[in-house]
């Protein structure tokens, strides 16, 4: 297992999705299955392309910058920061999970909007 290339390909993989190449994304990263956890998201590849098609066709301003990446065996944790029309920001964490041939076949999501007062000074990022 190649963490730092799953890494990678997760980053890639997701940034293709967003900026509305989901199809491009799903054929170079994905393998054989793609078991969906959001419940948002119809299950399989076909699911995963049209609801980031959808996204793309509804919101093409939104934005996404990764600010964190981890990997762990056949596991990869991406943090991230998204804008999205109106000033919209949310802080996602997205955690995939890769085949032995380094293609990604399971995802699990968190998503929370970042609210405008907090209880301390710290980011969410």
């Amino acid at each position: 297992m190649d963490v730092e290339k799953n890494k990678s390909n997760a980053i890639n993989f997701y940034q293709m999705a967003y900026e509305g190449k989901a199809a491009e994304a799903v054929k170079q990263y994905v393998g054989n299955q793609y078991i969906q956890h959001n419940p948002d998201v119809e299950d399989g590849k076909d699911g995963f392309i049209a609801y980031f098609n959808k996204m793309q066709n509804e919101y093409p301003e939104k934005s996404i910058q990764f600010l964190r990446c981890i990997g762990q065996g056949d596991m990869v944790a991406l943090h991230t920061h998204q804008t999205w029309p109106g000033n919209d920001q949310y802080v996602t964490m997205d955690f995939f999970r890769f085949d032995g041939a380094g293609k990604i076949i399971e995802h699990w999501d968190a998503i929370q909007a970042v609210p405008t007062n907090m209880a301390h000074n710290n980011t969410m990022f």
